[in-house]
């Protein structure tokens, strides 16, 4: 009888070893996930911080007048070089 008892005993403390190993491997697991995301999270923080500098940059006004300037070609618009249209036949 403590022949069984002691089988019983034995299969039961395997058992919950295995339920031991199994619960600390999903735990390692799951931190290295966690790791993982905090990490991704960081990054797309600097991109997004990143990003809304280059959005304050580009769209100033005198960074838009540079480049007209200087890729376009253009000049600022002067009263003498303004021409006013009127309709046919309204004066």
């Amino acid at each position: 009888m403590s022949g069984k008892i002691n089988l019983v005993l034995t299969a039961l403390l395997v058992a919950c070893g295995l339920s031991l190993v199994n619960a600390q491997y999903q735990a390692r697991h799951l931190f290295i996930e966690l790791e993982r995301t905090q990490s991704q999270a960081r990054q797309l923080d600097i991109e997004w911080a990143q990003l809304q500098l280059d959005q304050s940059t580009l769209g100033k006004h005198a960074r838009i007048e540079e480049i007209a300037r200087r890729d376009l070609n253009m000049t600022p618009l002067t009263a003498a070089r303004t021409q006013y249209l009127t309709p046919e036949g309204s004066k």
